[in-house]
C-alpha cells in the first residue's frame, strides 16, 4: 500500500507544510501587499497546477488522435476538467487578492482578462463534447479542439499580458517572481510545498475520476 500511495502521503505533507509555514512563516514587508503576499502559495500555485494538467490533457488528446484509444480520451477529459477547476480557483483567489491589493475584485487587468478568456475556451471544450451523441465523433473532435485550446493558453495568459502594462508582476516582460518581491523563505515554501502539494492533490482527484470513468466504460460494454 505504501509503495502505491507514497505520492498521496507526499501531497498531504507538502500541503501541511504550505499551510503551516505559509501562514506562520515570515514574509517580506512589501507596501500595499503586506500580509496578502501569502496568497502566492495558493493563487500562483493553482495556476502552475492548471498548466500542468492542461499539458497532460493535450498529450493524451494527441495520443488519442494517433491510436484511437478511448482510455486516452478519458485521461484527456479528466485532466482538462481538473485544470479548469484549478483555473477557477486561481481566478477566485486572485480576485480576493486584487480586492485587498488594488481595491477591487476585478479591474480588467490584462492577466485577469487573459485568464478568463482561456478558461472560457476550455469550458467550450466540455460544451462541445456534450453536444454530440456519437461517442467516437465526440472524442475525436474534442481532441482536436483540445489541441487548439492549449495553443490559445500561450497568447492569452503568457504572451499578451507580458507585452503591456499590468498591475500584476511580470508586465512589460518583467520577471513575475522577482527577488525584490519574494525572498528565499517564500521561494522555499512555494517551490517545495505549494506547487508540488497542490499539483499532487489535483492528480489524486483526477485519478479517482479516471477510475470512475473507466469503470463506467467497462460497465456499458457488458450491459
Amino acid at each position: 500500500m505504501l509503495r502505491k500511495n507514497w505520492w498521496k502521503i507526499l501531497s498531504i505533507v507538502f500541503l501541511l507544510y504550505t499551510f503551516i509555514a505559509g501562514f506562520l512563516g515570515g514574509v517580506p514587508a512589501k507596501p500595499i501587499l503586506n500580509e496578502t503576499i501569502r496568497n502566492l502559495y495558493f493563487h500562483v500555485a493553482m495556476w502552475f497546477g492548471m498548466m500542468i494538467f492542461f499539458i497532460v490533457s493535450v498529450i493524451y488528446s494527441v495520443r488519442y488522435l494517433r491510436n484511437n484509444d478511448p482510455i486516452a480520451d478519458v485521461y484527456a477529459t479528466e485532466f482538462a476538467r481538473t485544470g479548469i477547476v484549478f483555473g477557477v480557483l486561481g481566478l477566485l483567489t486572485g480576485s480576493v487578492w486584487a480586492k485587498y491589493a488594488w481595491g477591487a475584485f476585478w479591474s480588467n487587468d490584462p492577466k485577469q482578462l487573459g485568464a478568463a478568456i482561456a478558461l472560457l475556451i476550455y469550458l467550450a471544450y466540455f460544451i462541445l463534447r456534450n453536444s454530440m451523441t456519437d461517442l467516437d465523433k465526440s472524442a475525436r473532435i474534442s481532441a482536436v479542439y483540445n489541441v487548439f485550446a492549449f495553443a490559445m493558453l500561450f497568447p492569452t495568459i503568457w504572451i499578451m499580458p507580458r507585452l503591456v502594462e499590468s498591475l500584476h508582476p511580470g508586465g512589460m516582460g518583467k520577471n513575475p517572481l522577482d527577488t525584490k518581491d519574494i525572498d528565499s523563505r517564500m521561494r522555499l515554501i512555494f517551490w517545495f510545498g505549494a506547487v508540488p502539494g497542490w499539483t499532487l492533490l489535483g492528480v489524486w482527484i483526477t485519478t479517482l475520476r479516471i477510475r470512475l470513468q473507466r469503470f463506467s466504460i467497462k460497465y456499458e460494454r457488458h450491459v
